[in-house]
């Protein structure tokens, strides 16, 4: 995504002139921070990355009681061999000897029991290996013909000019969503996200095929994903300009939700360093070691992620906890080029939280999304609107909203989504959307140019506010260095929420990687 042009941090020809040590260091720590993470994450496997890598190999569909294959799969050879040494070599081995005819039937057939399953050693397994490899780079060969049908796309309808408008939509029936969708990017969304059914995210398995219901969001399925797709191509060409599609590859099924992304030609996705544990109660290192692989995929993909900083601001303070978003921001730009990722897929987040009745808020909001812009220039960030302090008073909230789109046209934020005035009072009607989409155009058609006016004073409020938050979090970042990230989490430095490290959902599904593991999808994301 190409941004307005803004200084490089540590130029001091920022608006907000920033040491350039200082930027540095919050840089350096980090990284310092994060390589222990990285290092977990490269010793462990988990159930959901195993399953993700069998379905790059072309293993889909679910058995009649909706039990996905892939799960099935998986948990008849950890029944049997474990997964210290991945899923591929014992599968491919079955394969190789067995009578299957793919992995399909595989599949069914082990989930009688009727498979001996071993881990094969010497030229077997040089021999399971290269098999794996084989289908394993078709998925991935698939996942790249994507990325170019998306860059082929772009080319002949066009990018919209300015900041992406978000729009959500989810009304638990894809098919009604679809219609919400298509109405939406005619009245100029520019990204649709297709927000998950309530829960999935603590699901173990990823539902097969189109569906019909869901509580406050549609299920993500690889079917859902696919008919999503084409329906916005459609008012793509019809408005001559790219709609992009987003969705969560968040969870228990993060890796798994990633690849059937990239298989089905998503633009973003929503994948946070540590949303899954902080409020979902996922198992941390569970979620390390997922992320990691799930970024490689987007990496690969050409998708650009959305982090979830603003979450934080929803359980704590938006003054007080300023720094926490600014170290996790950080953190997340670590995490994520260490999976591959390229600066303009880092829709780093963060939010217009701040009580109203704060005096000077508007101008602490600006100081907050300013050192945002100008800490990550060539990032396409995710300014989120106001939600905890809407209040059911519609005409106050269709201020609040206004002041966010002008504060992002202010800073020159790359991604707004839009801020509906019944935010946390009802599901919002078509109606509502429409207002809220009319609300945006009008800032950023009357003053989307604004940035190029706005420079605020050296030493005033939004300066000296941006530096002392931008101190705060070197200074965090510091602290989480000395005692380990999981420990920080442990104790609730982030949004208020201790996890500790052996605890939450799924822990039972990390495994320690033994010396022969072998991951044919892990070696092509990284070596090609």
């Amino acid at each position: 995504m190409t941004t307005t042009a803004v200084p490089v941090p540590g130029s001091r020809t920022g608006k907000l002139g920033l040491d350039p040590a200082q930027v540095r260091r919050a840089r350096e720590l980090a990284a310092e921070v994060g390589r222990p993470v990285v290092d977990l994450a490269r010793s462990h496997t988990t159930v959901a990355v195993e399953r993700a890598t069998l379905r790059l190999a072309g293993l889909n569909g679910a058995d009649a009681e909706g039990i996905p294959w892939a799960n099935r799969l998986v948990d008849a050879v950890r029944d049997q061999v474990g997964l210290e040494h991945g899923v591929c070599l014992p599968v491919w081995e079955a394969l190789r000897g067995g009578g299957y005819r793919d992995l399909t039937d595989l599949a069914a057939h082990a989930a009688t029991r009727t498979v001996p399953f071993r881990v094969p050693s010497g030229a077997a397994s040089v021999e399971a290996e290269a098999s794996a490899r084989t289908a394993v780079a078709r998925g991935i060969a698939r996942i790249d013909e994507r990325r170019r049908e998306r860059e082929e796309l772009v080319a002949r309808w066009g990018n919209p000019t300015g900041p992406w408008i978000y729009l959500i939509v989810a009304t638990g029936d894809i098919h009604e969503d679809i219609r919400q969708a298509q109405a939406a990017a005619q009245g100029g969304a520019d990204v649709i996200a297709v927000i998950r059914s309530t829960g999935q995210s603590l699901l173990d398995y990823v539902p097969d095929g189109a569906t019909r219901e869901g509580y406050a969001g549609t299920y993500a399925t690889q079917e859902n994903f696919r008919l999503m797709r084409a329906a916005l191509d459609e008012t793509s060409a019809e408005l001559g300009r790219y709609v992009r599609l987003t969705n969560y590859a968040s969870g228990l099924c993060m890796p798994e939700i990633a690849a059937l992304a990239g298989l089905e030609r998503l633009d973003m996705m929503l994948n946070d360093s540590m949303y899954g544990i902080l409020f979902r109660d996922i198992n941390p290192v569970r979620t390390f070691v997922d992320q990691r692989f799930s970024r490689q995929l987007h990496a690969r993909a050409g998708i650009v992620i959305n982090t979830g900083e603003d979450n934080y601001l929803t359980t704590a303070d938006a003054v007080d906890a300023a720094h926490t978003v600014t170290a996790s921001q950080l953190l997340n730009e670590y995490f994520a080029k260490e999976a591959g990722l390229a600066d303009g897929q880092l829709g780093l987040g963060h939010a217009f939280e701040i009580d109203p009745a704060v005096p000077e808020s508007f101008r602490l909001e600006l100081a907050h999304a300013l050192l945002a812009r100008e800490l990550f220039p060539d990032a396409p960030l995710k300014w989120m609107p106001p939600t905890r302090h809407m209040t059911g008073d519609v005409f106050h909230g269709y201020l609040l909203n206004g002041f966010f789109n002008l504060a992002g046209a202010l800073t020159q934020q790359s991604i707004l989504l839009v801020g509906m005035m019944t935010e946390a009072v009802v599901t919002p009607f078509l109606s509502d959307r429409d207002l809220a989409l009319r609300n945006i155009r009008y800032v950023l058609d009357a003053a989307g140019g604004l940035a190029e006016d706005f420079h605020p004073a050296p030493d005033g409020l939004i300066a000296r506010r941006a530096a002392h938050v931008l101190g705060e979090a070197v200074d965090l970042l510091g602290d989480i260095r000395g005692r380990g990230l999981l420990d920080a989490i442990a104790a609730g430095t982030f949004g208020g929420m201790r996890r500790p490290p052996a605890g939450g959902r799924g822990a039972d599904g990390v495994v320690a990687r033994a010396d022969g593991y072998r991951n044919p999808a892990i070696d092509l994301l990284e070596t090609t």
